[in-house]
């Protein structure tokens, strides 16, 4: 099947025991080989949550193929290993209001007033997808509780990108769940804290939280929506993979993601208790293990995913997050603002992002989890200072 085809190079996909296997032709073609390479060897880890006749999808991350977004997809691959930064995922920030209060919310202490307007939102976006993005996110707070998300959902340049959002599920009712599929909402990421309900209720600081969940991932799933279940993984619940696994497989949710928790919101003061080393490998180990199955969700360990071993912390480099205050982060984890999209366009804060001596080079694993990082840059903010806080003031 051909997947990509542009004068200079061309990718071919064909599967081999349900895998899928990428390869390429063209002048373009030595270039492009060791990311197709690396690509490659993720795929013969793991496995896609759907393939049919006519297309793959890898991921709820990842575009269809083949297809113009998978090229754009394919492209930005290829620009990488150029040297050229593209912000391969752009998540914006809709809300700031939620009916929970998450014991590690990473967005508490973010200031975001006023709240971006719809016209300003869809503007950023359509930005973005200029700039390259073919991953655009909505998040929160909670987005169910912008009643014009399914507007915005539908202005999304579906030739160019695909959308997706983060929800608790708060609201999430029949209707809403078909009115997202009309807009075409690729994917929905749900998340879950906890397998057993008295300890999700604890952890979102609201009784009913938990039924809240399992009912808007029903109307999801009933939708035919993508359904993946996003976990943000901390010492406390890192032993309650299988659990988490079996949830979503119950629920019959395509896949299964984990981030890590980042010592950032009200979780600021508690950098002993993130992702160790051996925690990631754990990790590691449970995607593989799982991906050998040929039933079941799809697993994506992100500490994995964005580690040394395959392509490294995406903040700055191929992720970009803006506030629902218009601030422009490296990452929705990472509270320094390279500006604001009220103040100038997302080009001009995207290019000035990649200059700075944090962002121009590669990063192994999660910045957020290196000391050297945050004593530089997140210990030395000035007590007193609103969030995200500006890295133009006097920190470049």
């Amino acid at each position: 099947m051909r997947v990509y085809d542009k004068s200079l190079i061309k990718v071919n996909a064909s599967t081999d025991n349900g895998k899928v296997v990428l390869d390429t032709e063209g002048p373009l073609s030595p270039v492009a080989k060791p990311i197709i390479k690396r690509i490659n060897r993720i795929f013969q880890e793991e496995k896609p949550i759907c393939t049919d006749e006519n297309n793959i999808i890898f991921s709820t991350w990842a575009p269809p193929m083949p297809g113009e977004i998978f090229n754009r997809m394919i492209s930005a691959q290829v620009s990488s290993i150029l040297k050229k930064r593209i912000p391969d995922l752009f998540s914006i920030g809709i809300t700031t209001h939620c009916p929970y209060d998450c014991i590690h919310c990473g967005a508490a202490d973010i200031v975001a007033e006023p709240i971006l307007t719809y016209d300003e939102i869809n503007s950023t976006i359509q930005q973005a997808i200029d700039l390259g993005s073919y991953h655009i996110s909505f998040d929160g707070g909670e987005t169910m509780l912008r009643k014009d998300l399914e507007q915005m959902v539908s202005n999304v340049d579906k030739d160019r990108a695909i959308a997706t959002c983060f929800t608790s599920a708060f609201s999430l009712n029949e209707q809403r769940a078909r009115d997202f599929k009309q807009a075409g909402l690729f994917a929905a990421h749900i998340s879950l804290d906890s397998p057993h309900e008295a300890e999700h209720d604890r952890v979102r600081g609201r009784k009913g939280a938990f039924k809240n969940t399992v009912d808007g991932i029903k109307h999801i799933v009933n939708a035919d929506i993508l359904a993946d279940l996003f976990v943000v993984v901390s010492p406390y619940n890192i032993d309650d993979l299988e659990g988490f696994y079996n949830f979503a497989a119950d629920m019959g949710m395509q896949e299964l993601s984990m981030y890590e928790i980042v010592a950032v919101g009200r979780w600021m003061d508690h950098e002993n208790e993130v992702m160790t080393s051996k925690d990631v490998k754990k990790l590691a180990g449970f995607q593989r293990s799982m991906n050998k199955k040929e039933d079941g969700p799809r697993v994506t360990a992100f500490p994995h995913f964005m580690g040394p071993e395959q392509f490294g912390c995406f903040a700055g480099r191929r992720w970009m997050h803006v506030t629902a205050g218009g601030d422009v982060l490296p990452c929705a984890y990472t509270p320094l603002s390279f500006g604001s999209i009220r103040e100038e366009r997302l080009a001009s804060i995207w290019d000035r992002m990649g200059k700075h001596e944090a962002y121009n080079c590669s990063a192994d694993y999660c910045m957020m989890r290196n000391p050297e990082f945050r004593d530089k840059y997140i210990h030395t903010v000035p007590e007193g200072s609103q969030l995200p806080f500006r890295m133009d003031n006097n920190m470049r």
